[in-house]
């Protein structure tokens, strides 16, 4: 009898053990998949509903908006005050004219592009060194990473490479992304938020991001314009993201300040 206890006191220590590395391991599964959220191109109509949803779901994002927008959108400057105002909130620069949506001929004179980011910075109230991103170029210059856009040729990319060099040297930490929740012209997101979650699963699980177990999501403000859906989207992702254990990340600590 005591050599069948002893077996069962045996099975069951090595059922606990199991337990708790399997639950160790699903925990650091989830802190190895953050996701950052950022949203491009605001102060426009979508703003108000993606500041409100960042609130009530108490999650980090990055805001990168557009001088020009905050100078001549209704009430643009109330919503800049708002997202400077939330704790977890990043206001970052996203350009004074978004090249007027004109990127070649943007990229073309570097020191007009220095010029228009830093005039963005006066306009949003920014002080080096500014998380930026540049309009329409998936850059990355941090102090411990460097990654070109991949969806210009190389010959666009030699003439514009100087650009990218100046504009972090004028005082600017300049993000790109990972993957797009993508809109059409309308501003309407084209995934759903089901068919955007099963793809960010699978590229979670094949891990190809500029820093290992961390995705920078890219979104634009005007995809949550609906007064309703708008809102709705967007806090479908993040509560399903949470349930399946994705963490979500201060872009602040993306990268490491110090190489």
């Amino acid at each position: 009898m005591g050599g069948l206890n002893s077996l069962w006191n045996a099975v069951f220590r090595w059922l606990l053990a199991g337990f708790f590395l399997t639950a160790c391991a699903i925990g650091a599964s989830a802190a190895d998949r953050t996701i950052y959220l950022t949203f491009d191109d605001g102060p426009l109509p979508g703003t108000k509903n993606v500041l409100s949803v960042l609130s009530k779901e108490n999650v980090p994002a990055a805001m990168f908006m557009v001088g020009l927008h905050v100078e001549t959108i209704p009430a643009g400057r109330d919503l800049l005050a708002e997202a400077k105002a939330m704790p977890l909130v990043t206001v970052g620069n996203h350009s004074y004219t978004h090249a007027n949506n004109r990127y070649r001929q943007y990229y073309s004179n570097t020191q007009a592009v220095v010029a228009d980011m830093l005039h963005a910075n006066q306009v949003l109230g920014l002080t080096p060194m500014v998380n930026a991103r540049l309009p329409g170029r998936d850059v990355f210059r941090l102090p411990t990473v460097s990654r070109e856009d991949l969806s210009i040729n190389v010959a666009q990319w030699e003439r514009e490479w100087l650009d990218y060099e100046l504009v972090a040297e004028a005082g600017f930490y300049l993000y790109g992304w990972d993957f797009e929740w993508v809109h059409s012209n309308d501003g309407k997101p084209v995934q759903s938020v089901d068919h955007l979650i099963n793809e960010i699963d699978h590229l979670f699980q094949y891990g190809r991001f500029t820093q290992p177990g961390k995705m920078i999501l890219l979104m634009h403000d005007e995809m949550f314009q609906d007064q309703f859906n708008g809102q709705e989207n967007l806090q479908a992702l993040i509560r399903t993201l949470r349930q399946r254990g994705y963490a979500f990340g201060d872009i602040r600590t993306y990268a490491p300040s110090n190489p």
